[in-house]
């Protein structure tokens, strides 16, 4: 299988962990078999030695019983905590792997997938992968081994009890565990989806009650949940009775070994070829001698659900990103003009091309608008300039660099966003302010809430910064929420700010208040600003319409009249945009016609 062999290559780092977890395994199994095996002699040598009426040694059996109690109980406890330990740094490390090969995808190639299905990824299935190593290599090893000094031990004492115990523990160790990874296949294949289906679903119904309620569906997406959730108990149950029925079967194949034993072994004590206490040791030792498969079936049974949780997180690692880092180091620009040249760009499987030779020049300091109405191709422009998409055609240059030659990282810190949909941690607003630099001090924290306008409203609150804001923000308002990000921005003070729709959602007075603030934000930066709200154009120097994405027109605002300005951005056609604002559309044989 594929998928195991991509794990265990995952697995090299801890190859030395897992040695001495299985090494700590077998030698407590061993503790344990010697244990009973011993103690069932020494009790037999006892009572035979004193019906004879003879004496015997009994202090090296003792202290045989007494040591192997003692090394069972010292190696189960190293047996945990080194198989913990492993496993613990194991299923960290996987996260910090899968994230590595995650964040480059964002946000182009993760379009498809909801977040409730990653973080079932990231979190369910990678945890799922703790069962190969705990429960089937570790067990896997120690069963093998210890079959093989089983085996030996029974040979020396007679042949034919090697071969019967042989032939148990395989039937326990290699039939039980092939009838139960085929039982578990389909059922741990499920589970693995419909884990991450029922927590997209339970997240898309806690964040989207609202909406769910307005339109009258909380009925049947809860009827969903169910489904899901029916499903999920039924395939547990099965793989829950299957690991009965295995249990069971394990208990009488050894039980069916014992009985074969004695049938053998009987005739040979009264050849005198075992000695009776020689009996009971065989008995007990057959018996214990099956604690090293029964894990086996149990395992096996759970080896669908690990690979399949594997084949969920491999189809995200081995997804090729949209965008491909330059291999060498990232230019330094001396200044922070934008240029789109002829860009074209077209989402895969896409009717039509989302922009289309695309023209647009922002000096360094200078402002710009781009608007058109939902679907034109504003917010893909934002994307193709902070590199999470590249375009087909054309170039896009910062400060005469294509961005091409930067890497994403690099890229971004000349970039500071304003988002319409601001996303806040669950944590407190001092966090997610430091997230932009963390090691800014509170007197900058203070500074960009001022000039924000968010200083004063978090002073109000009895735990001031230290305030617990909640998931997505859901204990602030969208309008401080915004103005938290604008701070954010602030306190990044990159050169080139991008607003896409800040004041999307917002009243009029907050909007002109947030406004402001932004105002502040952009001096001395070069700014592209989206908006289809007149809003923020007074603070514009250009204006770029798209349709479609195509160039219509773009012009200088402040020639533009207040009344035309409202005209442009409503959601009327284009060739009407275009009239009210007495902006001369791109002719087609005039690239730079106005």
């Amino acid at each position: 299988m594929i998928e195991l062999l991509r794990l265990w290559r995952l697995f090299r780092p801890y190859r030395s962990w897992m040695l001495l977890g299985t090494l700590a395994s077998i030698l407590t199994l061993i503790a344990n078999v010697t244990l009973i095996a011993a103690a069932g002699w020494f009790l037999a040598a006892m009572a035979t030695a004193g019906a004879a009426g003879v004496a015997m040694n009994y202090f090296t059996p003792a202290a045989m019983v007494r040591g192997s109690a003692m090394l069972r109980t010292v190696g189960r406890y190293v047996e945990r905590l080194i198989n913990h330990e492993a496993t613990f740094r194991l299923i960290a490390s996987l996260r910090v792997w899968f994230y590595r090969h995650l964040e480059p995808l964002a946000p182009a190639r993760l379009q498809q997938y909801h977040s409730g299905d990653l973080l079932s990824r990231i979190r369910a299935d990678i945890d799922a992968l703790d069962n190969l190593y705990v429960r089937v290599l570790v067990p896997v090893a120690v069963a093998a081994l210890s079959t093989l000094l089983f085996a030996i031990f029974l040979f020396f004492h007679a042949p034919i009890l090697a071969l019967n115990g042989i032939a148990f523990l395989l039937i326990a160790g290699v039939g039980l565990p092939i009838w139960s990874e085929f039982r578990g296949r389909a059922p741990g294949q499920r589970l693995a989806e419909d884990e991450g289906a029922l927590r997209t679903a339970i997240i898309d119904g806690v964040q989207g009650m609202a909406e769910l309620t307005l339109y009258g569906a909380n009925e049947r997406h809860a009827r969903r949940i169910d489904a899901l959730s029916r499903r999920q108990v039924a395939d547990q149950a099965r793989i829950s009775s299957d690991q009965g029925l295995t249990q069971a079967a394990v208990g009488l194949c050894a039980g069916l070994s014992l009985s074969v034993l004695l049938w053998l072994a009987i005739p040979l004590v009264g050849g005198e070829q075992i000695m009776p206490p020689q009996l009971a040791m065989l008995a007990l030792f057959t018996l214990a001698s099956f604690e090293a498969v029964a894990p086996l079936p149990h395992a096996f049974q759970l080896l669908g659900r690990t690979l399949a949780a594997a084949r969920r997180l491999f189809d995200i690692v081995d997804t090729e990103p949209a965008v491909t880092e330059p291999r060498s180091a990232s230019p330094r620009p001396d200044r922070f003009d934008i240029e789109f040249d002829q860009v074209t760009f077209s989402y895969p499987n896409a009717p039509r091309p989302a922009l289309a030779d695309i023209d647009l020049q922002v000096p360094e300091g200078s402002r710009a608008a781009v608007v058109g109405t939902t679907g034109s191709g504003k917010s893909t422009l934002f994307n193709l300039l902070l590199r999470f998409w590249a375009p087909d055609a054309g170039a896009i240059r910062l400060g005469g660099h294509e961005i091409a030659s930067f890497r994403g990282d690099d890229l971004r810190r000349h970039i500071a966003v304003v988002s319409q949909h601001t996303h806040l941690f669950d944590a407190t607003i001092r966090e997610n302010l430091l997230i932009a630099k963390p090691e800014a001090s509170q007197g900058a924290l203070e500074q960009a809430c001022r000039v924000a306008q968010i200083h004063d409203f978090i002073t109000q609150l009895p735990e001031g910064y230290d305030t617990w804001v909640g998931e997505t923000g859901v204990r602030l308002s969208g309008g401080q929420g915004r103005r938290i990000a604008v701070a954010r921005a602030l306190l990044k003070d990159a050169p080139i700010l991008l607003l896409d729709e800040p004041t999307e959602g917002l009243d009029a007075t907050t909007e002109r208040s947030l406004m402001e603030a932004l105002d502040e934000l952009m001096t001395g930066r070069t700014v592209v600003l989206i908006t289809h709200r007149p809003a923020g154009l007074d603070w514009v120097d250009q204006v770029l319409v798209l349709d479609q994405g195509r160039e219509l027109a773009r012009g200088d605002v402040s020639v533009v009249p207040r009344a035309t300005q409202t005209a442009l951005l409503t959601t009327r056609p284009a060739a009407e945009m275009i009239r009210c604002a007495r902006l001369d559309p791109k002719r087609e044989n005039d690239p730079g016609g106005l």
